[in-house]
């Protein structure tokens, strides 16, 4: 039934955006018309968590080892916040180009097996 994720992220600078999951983090992708590139993303998963309200859904990249990704993103001038420890991750949230916030974490807690 269900095939994949699509996830949209808003930004007030698009273009800067694609570049940097291009030409940063290297995603792969496709060109669905007029340079409109859509990325490809490793396997991924999904949380539900208790609230008080409906809130919009987070996106959380995830990494094998969070300081490395951070160094990376020094390297090519990206700023990263500081490290939070959370019981289930480490977890930073860079800033994109456009201006927007993106978290990544290395996460602690035991992760499901992709499905086929």
């Amino acid at each position: 039934m269900i095939t994949g994720t699509h996830t949209v992220l808003y930004s007030l600078n698009p273009e800067a955006d694609r570049n940097f999951l291009l030409k940063v983090l290297n995603l792969t992708n496709v060109d669905v018309g007029h340079g409109w590139l859509i990325f490809g993303l490793p396997p991924s998963e999904i949380a539900v968590h208790p609230a008080e309200t409906n809130t919009p859904s987070e996106l959380f990249l995830l990494c094998d080892d969070i300081q490395h990704f951070i160094q990376q993103m020094t390297d090519v001038k990206i700023h990263c916040d500081p490290v939070q420890n959370q019981r289930w991750g480490y977890l930073t949230y860079l800033t994109l180009p456009g201006g927007g916030k993106l978290g990544v974490y290395e996460p602690l807690h035991p992760r499901p097996v992709p499905m086929p």
